[in-house]
C-alpha cells in the first residue's frame, strides 16, 4: 500500500521553511482575464457586486444576529476580546437568507467555480465587523495553513468572497494581501493546542498558525504589499493560500463585510493533519 504524502507539511518543531506550492492556484482552463490576474496576484477585486439595498439589508442583519438576545451565548458570535463589540458572526450563510441571497446575486459562486475547475460548497462564513474605535486587528496568515492543520483541507482547493457592507479606507482596516505569495507555502511552527481556534478567533497576534517574521520580511520585500480600498458593495475574491493581514480600527469609520469561503466539492475534509479532533462544523463545513 502506498501512503498518501502530505505536500503541505506545516505547525513543525524544526525551523520552518517556504516552498513552492505543487498545485495550480487556477484549476481550470479558463481563458478569462479576470481569472488569469486572479492566477497571477493571487486576488481580483470587483466594484458594484452588490447594489445599496442589498448592502443595507446585510447590515441589518449583523445588527439584528449581534443584538439577538437568543444569540449572546452561541459560539457563532465572536467578540473582541475584553469587549462586548461583535468581532465576527459565523454561519453567517445559515443564519439569514438575506446574506446568502446577496452571496447568490454578487456572482461570487460562479467565479468561485470557474477558479476551481469544480462545483463548490461553502466551507466557512461570517460576518466581519470593524466597528470605529475598536476594531481588531487579524495578524499575516494564509488560511489554508490553518485549514489543512485544524480542518484537514487536502489541497489549497479553496477561495474566499469578501464583499464590503462599508466603504474600505486605508485608515478603517482594510485587507492587506501580498500579491504572488499564494504560489508558495509558508510553514509555520508550533504544535497546535486542543481547541486552540477558541484563542485564535480573538487574538490580534496568534502564537500559532502564523508565519515567522523573517519570512513575512522576506516575502515583502520580494512581492510588495497591496492595501485593498473600495466602495460597499465591492468584491474581493483570493485564493486560500495568499498572504493576508488587516490592521485594527481606531478610525472612527466602521468597517464590515460578509466573508464566504467556497471550497471545491473534489477537495473534501480529512481528518486535521495538525493531529488535533475537527474545530466545530461552523468553522469547517464537512
Amino acid at each position: 500500500m502506498t501512503l498518501a504524502v502530505d505536500g503541505y507539511v506545516t505547525r513543525v518543531t524544526s525551523p520552518p521553511i517556504i516552498i513552492d506550492r505543487p498545485d495550480p492556484v487556477v484549476w481550470s482552463r479558463s481563458g478569462d482575464p479576470e481569472v488569469q490576474r486572479f492566477a497571477e496576484r493571487g486576488y481580483v477585486q470587483r466594484e458594484g457586486a452588490m447594489d445599496a439595498g442589498r448592502v443595507d439589508a446585510c447590515l441589518e442583519e449583523l445588527h439584528r444576529i449581534g443584538a439577538d438576545p437568543a444569540m449572546a451565548a452561541d459560539p457563532r458570535v465572536i467578540r473582541e476580546a475584553g469587549s462586548d463589540a461583535v468581532r465576527s458572526i459565523f454561519d453567517v450563510h445559515t443564519l439569514s437568507e438575506v446574506v446568502w441571497e446577496a452571496v447568490e446575486h454578487s456572482g461570487a459562486v460562479d467565479l468561485a467555480r470557474e477558479i476551481l475547475g469544480s462545483d463548490v460548497y461553502v466551507h466557512q462564513s461570517r460576518l466581519n465587523y470593524k466597528p470605529g474605535f475598536a476594531g481588531g486587528a487579524f495578524y499575516w496568515h494564509s488560511d489554508f495553513e490553518t485549514w489543512h492543520a485544524e480542518d484537514g483541507m487536502p489541497r489549497p482547493r479553496a477561495c474566499s468572497a469578501s464583499l464590503a457592507l462599508t466603504r474600505n479606507e486605508v485608515y478603517n482596516g482594510p485587507l492587506m494581501i501580498m500579491p504572488g505569495t499564494q504560489k508558495y507555502f509558508v510553514q509555520c511552527a508550533g504544535e497546535t493546542p486542543e481547541d486552540y481556534y477558541k484563542e485564535s478567533l480573538v487574538a490580534t497576534a496568534p502564537s500559532v498558525g502564523v508565519p515567522s517574521e523573517e519570512h513575512i520580511s522576506e516575502l515583502y520585500r520580494s512581492h510588495g504589499l497591496d492595501v485593498l480600498t473600495g466602495g460597499a458593495g465591492s468584491m474581493t475574491v483570493f485564493d486560500c493560500n495568499t498572504l493576508h493581514a488587516s490592521g485594527g480600527n481606531i478610525s472612527p469609520v466602521p468597517r464590515a463585510n460578509v466573508f464566504i469561503v467556497f471550497n471545491s466539492v473534489e477537495n473534501g475534509l480529512a481528518d486535521p493533519f495538525a493531529g488535533t479532533p475537527p474545530r466545530p462544523d461552523f468553522l469547517a463545513r464537512r
